[in-house]
């Protein structure tokens, strides 16, 4: 399953690192792949063996200082 979201606030690889690192500390997630945008809306693609809650993801996102501005499940 994966999930891709729409991250604000991101503006080095500093900010993916941060995520990264937050998002795959979570239950079921596989892999995380971001593709920044400097000072604009990034976007993560996370790969889970389960289902994940857009609540966990939007909340590891915060923790990692940023703002999960959407998402979408594939």
């Amino acid at each position: 399953m994966t999930t891709t979201v729409k991250i604000s606030g991101m503006t080095c690889g500093h900010c993916v690192s941060s995520v990264t690192e937050e998002l795959t500390a979570l239950d079921g997630v596989e892999n995380v792949s971001v593709d920044l945008v400097n000072g604009g809306v990034s976007t993560a693609r996370i790969t889970t063996a389960a289902p994940v809650s857009e609540s966990a993801i939007s909340e590891a996102i915060a923790e990692a200082g940023y703002v999960m501005v959407g998402a979408d499940a594939d």
